[in-house]
């Protein structure tokens, strides 16, 4: 069972467009949102690099006496959303490595 130039071609290939799906899903991620709320009042919009886009807060969630509540809420937003967005670029990658037995490499992924 010695070396066979045919399957390490074959593997190049699929290397090769694995890449470039990964390349497209990664421009992908960038237009697509993923919305999270917060207390009804806290929203925060993310693309699918976790990049926050906007946040929009209810007028009734201003209250002076309590600044303390909606910094948490805008905290917990903008956590949420990253979470959010990861999972989001995770599944989307995993979609394109599905099949393939990868090995677990640092900044593959």
């Amino acid at each position: 069972m010695g070396f066979n130039p045919n399957n390490m071609q074959k593997m190049m290939k699929q290397v090769q467009k694995m890449q470039q799906d990964m390349a497209r899903v990664q421009e992908e991620l960038q237009y697509e949102m993923v919305e999270v709320e917060t207390g009804g009042v806290v929203k925060a919009v993310f693309n699918g690099h976790g990049e926050i886009q906007s946040i929009t807060i209810q007028p009734e969630a201003v209250d002076p006496s309590d600044v303390e509540m909606l910094q948490d809420l805008i905290l917990a937003a903008v956590r949420e959303g990253q979470k959010k967005a990861q999972e989001l670029a995770s599944s989307r990658l995993n979609d394109v490595t599905k099949g393939m037995n990868l090995p677990n490499i640092p900044g593959l992924m």
